[in-house]
């Protein structure tokens, strides 16, 4: 089972004709889904797999709406879903006791945040849980506060943000910058009807110019590196990684241990285990940039 298996999804075909041949693919009841999850499991049955996955593509494109905001290509998000939503299918236990979407959301949310956080060339290896939090979080509140005007957010905007979620004021001006991919001067004012310039509002913590410089320059060699990383994990492992440190409610042990079927310690080795393995891909970079 391939992704070529499935209706055609491009720019070029259109998202509309997606939409309209997915519709087209039947709604499983629980019996009929077991009965195809347990002819896969046991016998490999291909034809089977494709009826779970192709009931499923729905649920795919729901999701992938909720990471548009990221200004990345929506048929994109649609086909990363998609492989997530097959490796759900492989996975998938039919004697687990649950349906097979709520397994399939794991998998497809991971795909898909997986996919915007290597295309983002803001989020840097190594970043802070602070970061994390506001990357995935910033658009959601800045939605609640009807915050989408032009230029920087408003002093009481920031303030706001920051206090909701725990997080310095100058974290939350410097990723609504880089998520609209602007670079506002803090020495810029405010608004016409004032003097006031946006560094007055916040303590000076940034960075040297030359030190943004370097780091700008940085930035493609750590996108890379972070891809890199990330290949270097079992399905599982990152999995559980992303669902443990990248989602902005983190997915607690006990949940892992029922979806893998293994127990809470297990999981939390297998987490551990993929720190491991990427901060030594870090180490080995960080030496070899040294030598």
């Amino acid at each position: 089972m391939t992704v070529a298996n499935l209706p055609v999804l491009s720019a070029e075909s259109g998202l509309s004709r997606y939409l309209r041949e997915i519709r087209k693919f039947p709604m499983l009841d629980q019996q009929e889904e077991y009965m195809l999850a347990k002819a896969f499991a046991d016998h490999g049955d291909i034809a089977a797999a494709h009826k779970l996955v192709t009931s499923h593509l729905r649920l795919v494109v729901k999701m992938a709406m909720g990471f548009k905001g990221y200004g990345l290509p929506l048929v994109e998000l649609i086909s990363e879903g998609n492989i997530g939503l097959m490796q759900a299918v492989k996975k998938f236990n039919p004697e687990a006791g649950f349906r097979l979407s709520t397994y399939a959301m794991w998998w497809i949310k991971a795909a898909i945040q997986e996919y915007v956080l290597r295309s983002w060339s803001l989020v840097k290896m190594g970043t802070t849980a602070v970061q994390k939090k506001l990357f995935f979080n910033l658009r959601k509140l800045k939605h609640r506060l009807d915050a989408y005007h032009e230029g920087d957010l408003r002093p009481d905007e920031v303030k706001n943000i920051a206090a909701e979620l725990d997080v310095p004021e100058h974290d939350v001006v410097d990723m609504d910058r880089r998520m609209k991919g602007g670079d506002y001067s803090l020495n810029r004012v405010v608004s016409h009807e004032s003097e006031d310039e946006w560094g007055d509002f916040l303590a000076d913590q940034t960075e040297s110019h030359e030190t943004t410089i370097g780091e700008n320059q940085d930035m493609a060699r750590k996108k890379l590196l972070l891809a890199a990383a990330m290949d270097n994990l079992t399905e599982r492992e990152r999995v559980i990684l992303q669902e443990r440190r990248l989602r902005e409610e983190p997915a607690t042990l006990d949940d892992l241990s029922k979806i893998y079927n293994i127990s809470k310690e297990r999981v939390r080795q297998i987490e551990n285990r993929a720190m491991e393995k990427i901060q030594q891909l870090l180490l080995e970079d960080k030496t070899g940039k040294a030598a």
